[in-house]
């Protein structure tokens, strides 16, 4: 199984405050998101965490307990908050890899995934379907921030932990999620005429095909 998640900001006390989160102490939080972590990930399993995992004056070594307790394989991409990861040898090397962007290839659930800590308007191959998972804003992107783009609203999903419970959200909730709201939307998918190519991201028919430059059709 595959998860993802992102801004547990362990050792945070005022995140408490700021994001409404339902604990009265970090090692409240901490436990309780332990707790729920493992109850999904299993050993074997693979967690994607999308930045900001610590905060900045959490201790290493409660930084490599805290690592040392969740299930699963581990692999990190940079937030914004990092001072625990960057003076920590020790503690990146509990992740398989540590990178600021990733994608992700494609599986039976998605298309290939764009992982970054920060939501984006385009990624790599956006225009062709191509999915993208964000942390950072703790849900405040889905409260009705102004986006201008139709792709970043209905291919993007932010995996923080403030957005899905304080639990990882495993690859096909991401798929349901996105498929759910392209339902919503009635999005219309476009494919070229000749070579049946699907464009599900456009919505006008005078776009062309990239593979062979003819126009598209409704199905």
């Amino acid at each position: 199984m595959i998860y993802f998640t992102s801004d547990e900001h362990y050792g945070h006390q005022n995140v408490i405050k700021f994001c409404k989160r339902p604990f009265s102490s970090c090692i409240e939080m901490r436990e309780e998101m332990i707790k729920r972590h493992n109850s999904r990930v299993k050993s074997g399993d693979l967690t994607y965490h999308l930045g900001d995992m610590f905060w900045k004056d959490t201790n290493i070594d409660e930084a490599l307990e805290i690592i040392s307790r969740l299930n699963g394989n581990h692999y990190y991409i940079y937030g914004n908050h990092e001072e625990v990861m960057e003076r920590s040898l020790e503690l990146r090397s509990k992740f398989v890899w540590c990178k600021d962007i990733v994608t992700l290839r494609k599986t039976e659930f998605s298309p290939k995934i764009v992982l970054c800590h920060y939501a984006m308007l385009v990624w790599p191959g956006s225009h062709s379907g191509n999915w993208q998972l964000y942390g950072h804003s703790h849900g405040e992107l889905s409260k009705g921030v102004p986006d201008t783009s139709i792709v970043s609203k209905l291919n993007s999903i932010d995996v923080g932990v403030d957005c899905h419970n304080y639990y990882p959200v495993s690859l096909e909730e991401v798929a349901q999620k996105i498929k759910a709201k392209q339902n919503v939307s009635g999005w219309t998918k476009h494919y070229c005429i000749a070579c049946n190519h699907e464009f599900s991201n456009y919505s006008k028919l005078d776009e062309v095909c990239s593979r062979c430059l003819e126009r598209m059709v409704t199905k």
